[in-house]
Order: structure tokens, then sequence, then C-alpha cells
């Protein structure tokens, strides 16, 4: 049996969604979100000045010995031996055509060279004919989709949009009753059934209420799979069929959700599963948690997908729309 979870009103302010920066002025907004992204990197950006401060002392010009001083660094932040490989090509190639004077200037280019691989497979987001915009939320257990639904949820009010969560988890014992939480917090409806039930069947009842309603936005938390479990592979073809025939081009978002603590281990995990999944970008959870920030760096060269968001904490407000610029000056410095 299909039901609706009715949240507060759409009027209603969100508890932890930080009114006071919603209000704030473009450039108010921006100044305290780069204050946000720099606090979630401390640890990975610890690590960065160190060694750059290392190198400017151990020499005026920099060479190959100072750039494998570099390398230690960009390795420990997990950046992975393919993206720091270039990374360092690129920089020795600058080297040997025009000196690299000191620390400060191979900070530049670092900034430079990290940048442009972010912004690399970032794609402008197409607007659907008609609401609502579908976003999948799709990855393996314990990255934090459903979290990750409900600030969302949070994150599109702060834009004056309007919002209807989908319980397509039906598979995860509990992950119906955390969402209706977290609907509720961010002060949202969402369409529920029972554990166990069909995620088509859901998905295809939250698309028609979204539809007749007028909803922009419908976030849907889907089961955790894994690329191997053929039959969670098979559901997931499914609701995407259905969100199809209801909504032109939906699903509009597939966000693989993906834990920045994993490292190199989910990004292994996260190229078999992308490859499957129709993805388009990735939502990394608990950045403020790891020293190895850079994984963000590598997902972008080595799954081709942008990072849309950056999870930095506990609280509903704190889901950052990530921005390369605001992520390596934070980074590197």
């Amino acid at each position: 049996m299909i039901g609706s979870f009715r949240g507060r009103k759409e009027s209603e302010a969100a508890p932890d969604s930080s009114p006071e920066l919603n209000a704030a002025a473009p450039e108010e907004r921006k100044a305290g979100f780069l204050e946000r992204m720099r606090q979630a990197v401390t640890r990975t950006r610890e690590s960065f000045s160190a060694k750059i401060a290392d190198i400017a002392a151990m020499t005026r010009i920099v060479d190959d010995s100072a750039l494998e001083e570099l390398e230690t660094a960009l390795l420990s932040s997990d950046l992975g031996v393919p993206t720091t490989t270039a990374v360092l090509d690129a920089l020795r190639d600058r080297a040997r055509h025009h000196a690299i004077e000191d620390g400060e200037e191979l900070r530049a280019l670092l900034r430079e060279q990290l940048q442009s691989i972010l912004e690399a497979p970032r794609r402008p987001i197409a607007a659907p004919d008609a609401p609502p915009k579908v976003t999948f939320l799709v990855g393996v257990n314990g990255t934090g989709k459903t979290t990750s639904s409900g600030k969302l949820a949070a994150w599109s009010r702060a834009q004056g949009r309007t919002v209807l969560l989908c319980a397509a988890d039906t598979f995860r014992a509990a992950a119906i009753e955390q969402l209706e939480v977290w609907a509720a917090r961010s002060g949202v409806e969402m369409i529920k059934t029972r554990q166990g039930g069909d995620p088509a069947a859901v998905l295809y009842d939250a698309l028609t209420a979204a539809k007749a309603r007028g909803i922009q936005d419908l976030f849907v938390d889907t089961a955790g799979r894994l690329h191997t479990k053929s039959g969670l592979m098979d559901e997931l073809d499914k609701m995407r069929r259905t969100a199809a025939r209801l909504a032109s081009g939906a699903p509009h978002e597939v966000l693989l959700v993906m834990d920045a603590t994993t490292g190199q281990n989910g990004l292994q995990q996260a190229r078999l599963f992308s490859e499957s999944a129709g993805v388009t970008g990735i939502l990394l959870t608990k950045l403020d948690g790891t020293a190895k920030g850079g994984i963000a760096v590598a997902i972008a060269r080595e799954l081709n997908l942008p990072v849309r968001f950056a999870g930095v904490g506990e609280q509903m407000c704190d889901l950052l729309e990530f921005s390369p610029a605001d992520f390596v000056v934070s980074l590197v410095g």
C-alpha cells in the first residue's frame, strides 16, 4: 500500500536550514560557503601547505627533486597515481620551459592544474521541459544516500523551489523511517510504501503526485546496491523506465553518493557502478572527516564525472553545491 508522509508546510523554516545564510547577499553566501569548505578540508590542506612550505624552504628554484616531494603530498591526499602523475607531468613540463621560481608560484600552478581537472567534466544541467526535475540518488549502503536526500531537499527549498521526496529504498530495514525523519526536518512531503514494496510503484505514485502538485524537484532515495547485484540493478533499470514514461528525459540527474573517507577503494567501486547506472554526477559525503580530500580530483579525472555536491557535516545545512574554484583555494591556499 502506497501512502504519503506529510512533512511541515512549505512555508515553514526547516530546522538547521541556516536561514541567516540563505537570506544573506550573494557575496556573503559565497564567503560563508568558502569558509565552510576551508573548514571541511582543513586536514588535507595542512598536508599540502606543509609540503609546499618545505619545498619553498629547500630551494629557490623548484626542480625535479622538489616535485618528488610534492608527489608525496598529492598521493597522501588520495589523488591516486594516475591523477598525481598527470599533475606532476604538467608541472615538470612547465619547469622545463619556464622555471618555477618559488613555492608561491608552485602553489599557483598547482591550483591551476587541480581546478582544470575538476572543471573538465562539468556540463550545464539541462532543465526538464516540464516539472518535476527528477533526481535519483544511487550507491552502496553506508555512503549516506538517505541523509543526503533530506539535505538535498533542504538545499532545494533554500533556492525557493518546491520539493517532494520519494522513499524508493524499500529493501533496507528502517530506510523509510529514516527518510521520514529527514522529510520532517527539511519541511517537505514524502511518498512511501511498506518495506519490501515495489520501488517502481512508489516512484510512479511520487511522480504522479509531483506532476499534479506542480512540484519542481523530486528526489528519489534508492536502495543501496553493488554493480554485481543483478536483481537490484534490474530494479534500478525498471525505475528508470518508469520515470522516463511519466516525465520526458527523466531521470534528469543520477547522483552517485560516495563516502570521501573510503578514498581509492570507493573510487574503484564507483568506477564499476557508474558504468551500469547512468550516473551524471557525484555527491561526495563526509569530506570533513578525511585528510584525503584529493579524492574529489581523482573522481573528476578518472571517472570523468563532476562532483556536484559535498557533504561537510551532520547538520541539515551541511551540504554545499560544489565549486571547483572554491574547493581548490580551500585545499591549496
